[in-house]
């Protein structure tokens, strides 16, 4: 039934409401049994989080999935949620561990489907096996990433790529910002190892 009157414009007031509102204040509402404000966070986080999945795990149906289970499990948690701190990090905290047990449990998966991102037959789609004839630039930085170990990845990603700060990025991994700024020291000397070596390769 389409809302007529008063009750259309409530809605569209309501709707513009939580557009508006902080992700501490819809966290707040969805406590109070207000479903849309975690409907307005699933908006606000979902591509974010699908593409920084994806790139772990290699699959865009997969990594879709785990999103989902992602945010399953925060709404079950939410009344464990402090809300002086930032929903995002909380987020993708349960997100990447989501996905690094997923990992854990399909080795062999997670190696063929890095394998057929590199083929080009994977979630990213490169045209070609070797995306350095490719005009698109994130295919080749993509198939650099796939070759470097999960850990360093993983905060190479969130941090250079998603732009989480390093404090951030050590609440979403778990670890002490020295330690995630070691790491992302070293996947940076990777990465730039990895990438000059493929440019003085053969296409």
């Amino acid at each position: 039934m389409v809302p007529k009157g008063r009750e259309a414009v409530a809605l569209l007031h309501e709707t513009e409401s939580l557009e508006s509102a902080s992700d501490s204040r819809l966290v707040e509402q969805v406590r109070q049994g207000v479903r849309a404000a975690y409907g307005e966070l699933v908006r606000r986080y979902e591509k974010k989080l699908v593409r920084t999945i994806q790139r772990m795990v290699g699959h865009a149906e997969t990594a879709e999935d785990l999103a989902q289970d992602t945010f399953l499990k925060a709404y079950d948690r939410l009344d464990r949620f402090d809300s002086s701190k930032r929903f995002g990090p909380w987020l993708f905290q349960i997100g990447v561990n989501t996905a690094i047990d997923w990992m854990r449990r399909n080795k062999k998966r997670v190696r063929m489907s890095l394998d057929d991102m590199a083929r080009g037959e994977g979630g990213y789609d490169p045209p070609d096996p070797d995306p350095r004839g490719s005009i698109d630039l994130s295919q080749e930085v993509q198939h650099v990433l796939n070759q470097i170990p999960i850990d360093y990845r993983t905060v190479l990603m969130l941090r250079d790529l998603e732009g989480f700060p390093c404090s951030e990025v050590a609440a979403i991994i778990g670890r002490q910002e020295p330690t995630v700024r070691w790491r992302l020291l070293r996947a940076r000397e990777m990465f730039k190892e990895i990438w000059e070596r493929r440019q003085g390769e053969p296409a």
